[in-house]
């Protein structure tokens, strides 16, 4: 049998393909080839199945960025083109559809996984932000705890604008915009040297998931 997390990950596959309420507990049993004795071995009911694959999602992109957080040799500038990177390869496998039904019938949950996300963002914001400032190329009268407060707030409603779709903020030349204004904002002339010395590799579309092994 497979481990509990690969077949979250299926699951997670099936919830974005149809959505969360489409897909019964018979529909993903058949679907990965197991019994229902086995998914039920897992977990109790539906519900805490949806919570145990939404946590492992989250738990895995996590881990990506902890990769990027962990790795040596790297400035804090370049380490936050990584993650945009990421971010952005993230955005383009979003389903709008998992996280209407997680919102509609799963409330708690959507409240409980918005609030984790928001915080490990903050907290990731703000890790870089005094990282940028001990190494000399963030402007050093920043308040950082404002601005990481600032970026999430942007980035949370950027997904629930009406101005701009997803679509539009995850395309190349937007995200390259919105990411050199934030940078400008914060960096010194020292900073802004490097933004420039790196600022292609935010024409990458793909986060290479291998260099960061």
């Amino acid at each position: 049998m497979e481990n509990a997390r690969e077949l979250y990950i299926k699951v997670l596959d099936l919830y974005k393909k149809y959505g969360i309420k489409s897909v019964t507990m018979d529909d993903i049993a058949r679907e990965l080839g197991i019994s229902k004795k086995t998914l039920y071995n897992l977990v109790s009911d539906k519900k805490e199945l949806v919570e145990k694959v939404i946590l492992q999602e989250f738990d895995d992109v996590k881990d990506c960025f902890n990769r990027v957080f962990d790795k040596e040799g790297i400035n804090a500038i370049e380490q936050l083109i990584e993650v945009n990177i990421f971010m952005r390869s993230q955005l383009k496998y979003r389903s709008s559809s998992l996280d209407y039904d997680l919102k509609k019938y799963y409330p708690d949950l959507h409240h409980k996984i918005s609030e984790k996300k928001q915080q490990e963002m903050y907290q990731s914001v703000l890790d870089n932000m005094k990282k940028g400032k001990s190494e000399g190329i963030y402007r050093e009268e920043l308040n950082e705890e404002i601005i990481a407060k600032l970026y999430v707030t942007r980035i949370i409603h950027a997904h629930e604008s009406s101005i701009i779709s997803i679509e539009d903020f995850i395309a190349p030349e937007a995200y390259k915009e919105y990411f050199v204004y934030h940078i400008r904002g914060i960096a010194n002339q020292k900073g802004i040297k490097i933004l420039e010395k790196h600022i292609d590799k935010l024409e990458h579309t793909e986060y290479e998931r291998n260099s960061h092994d």
